[in-house]
């Protein structure tokens, strides 16, 4: 006779906090439904408004058996200065650059959230929590309840590597210009940046609130179980051994957390409502050829001027070439386009005020290259499409990235952006934009890139899948949080 042991064994639950903005909260609920299709309990945490942002995708993942939750808790942004409903780093108000005074409050509001985080944790009791870097204060509260805190903040392995040796050496402040280029110590590949392409909070010399959130940050950060990346190990193996074995954090890569969409539903769903009929983009690039059509687009935070969104607009005209091309709701009035510009390309170029779905339009066929403001969300969803991509950067990490497209990957062309200068960009011509689209389109050098993105993109889609790197990370570490358990 065989006696079985009925006692269950619980299932392990791991609770996920974005940090409410699109660019991060997008991936996280990626990673959530990563974890909850393989085998775990898991919870989503966010607040009223960025509900509708989240809600779609953990409805049809619950609806196929998917174990994911949602809880809501207030966001006390009128106890912290801001308006009423100002959940999101998109809903703070700007006009053509950052609002400073703004955004110090919504940094307040994050330490205000610790208090309501730390009572549903009193009763959901997770295994670990996966919470964005902006909450500091979580690895406090993980110490507290007794259970690993996973950091996320939305870069790739260079990223990390670069911050740390700034943060460690700071070489930018052994140079005499703030445009003269530096080696980044102690890190393979001979990257070198310059003072101006560093974030501003890195770089500030006197103590002040953002510096102080750098500090807390770093503390955090050494304080943490480990870092969980959206990356995977052939796309910057030198950075992922680098990061584990010389600067020596614990670090799993499990992407690109993207790939995990594979109805067409699922990938037009992600973040905001599409400000276009899926149907409608799709038939028009159906219409196209393949490796036909430039994707434009600048990511959820940029606000560019009206100068300079019209230097694109005749920058494309110029190339030729058929074109998508996002711009924000806040730009309607029409004076940013030159006259008669939507008639003169109607039929070659679609143009998107709004939200676009993104991934979708990346692995149509026609798209034959990505105009990027190198936000590591987009970068990696361009390189899971095989493209070769036109790099744009403009503030916090993406001068990293675009490093890593243009030196490390060899699969991009750069505008020539030499500075950082937040959301609204540094002012390219058209010249210099015309010239980078038509080198990555045309000629003999675009089908060299086009063909190292194309194997990216295949190596990308086989790290996910079962065997490949990034599912044999993801395993890995649901097994070592499973043995951490009381």
């Amino acid at each position: 006779m065989v006696i079985v042991d009925s006692t269950e064994i619980p299932q392990l639950h791991v609770v996920f906090l974005p940090f409410m903005g699109h660019g991060h909260m997008i991936p996280m609920v990626d990673m959530t439904k990563l974890f909850a299709t393989s085998g775990v309990k898991t919870t989503i945490v966010t607040t009223p408004l960025n509900v509708p942002f989240v809600w779609t995708t953990i409805e049809r993942s619950k609806n196929s058996g998917i174990d994911i939750d949602i809880k809501v808790l207030k966001w006390p942004c009128v106890e912290a200065g801001l308006p009423e409903g100002c959940e999101n780093l998109e809903s703070i108000p700007t006009s053509h650059g950052v609002k400073w005074d703004m955004i110090r409050n919504f940094f307040t509001v994050i330490d205000l959230f610790q208090q309501p985080f730390e009572q549903l944790m009193q009763q959901c009791k997770p295994d670990c929590i996966v919470v964005d870097l902006f909450f500091v204060w979580a690895t406090d509260t993980a110490h507290k309840f007794g259970i690993p805190r996973l950091m996320f903040n939305g870069s790739g392995f260079l990223s990390l590597c670069i911050s740390d040796s700034i943060n460690l050496y700071q070489p930018h402040k052994r140079v005499e210009s703030d445009s003269e280029p530096f080696v980044i110590p102690n890190l393979p590949g001979d990257i070198k940046l310059t003072k101006d392409q560093m974030p501003d909070m890195l770089k500030q010399s006197e103590e002040n609130f953002f510096t102080e959130i750098v500090k807390r940050w770093r503390e955090s950060e050494l304080k943490s179980y480990g870092f969980i990346v959206n990356s995977f190990y052939e796309l910057e193996a030198t950075y992922v051994d680098h990061y584990r074995n010389v600067v020596g954090m614990k670090a799993w890569h499990i992407g690109p957390v993207s790939l995990c969409n594979k109805m067409i539903e699922d990938k037009a769903d992600r973040g905001k409502k599409s400000s276009i009929d899926r149907h409608k983009c799709l038939n028009w690039l159906d219409s196209k050829q393949p490796h036909s059509v430039v994707y434009i687009c600048f990511g959820s935070v940029v606000d560019f001027s009206a100068a300079q969104l019209k230097e694109i607009a005749l920058a494309i005209e110029t190339t030729g070439q058929n074109f998508i091309w996002v711009v924000r709701e806040e730009n309607k009035e029409e004076d940013w386009l030159p006259e008669g510009f939507e008639k003169i390309m109607e039929g070659k170029g679609l143009i998107i005020r709004g939200w676009a779905p993104q991934v979708l339009i990346l692995e149509h066929e026609a798209t034959g290259a990505f105009v990027t403001h190198c936000g590591w969300n987009s970068t990696l969803e361009g390189v899971s499409a095989g493209l070769p991509m036109v790099t744009w950067p403009m503030f916090a990490e993406q001068f990293y990235n675009e490093k890593l497209v243009t030196e490390v990957l060899k699969i991009g062309i750069g505008v020539g952006v030499r500075k950082c200068v937040e959301v609204v960009g540094d002012f390219v011509k058209r010249d210099a934009i015309e010239k980078a689209v038509k080198e990555i389109m045309v000629g003999e050098k675009a089908e060299e890139m086009r063909s190292r993105a194309k194997a990216l993109g295949e190596t990308a889609k086989g790290a996910v899948e079962n065997g490949g790197s990034s599912f044999r990370d993801l395993n890995a570490l649901i097994r070592e949080l499973s043995s951490k358990r009381h």
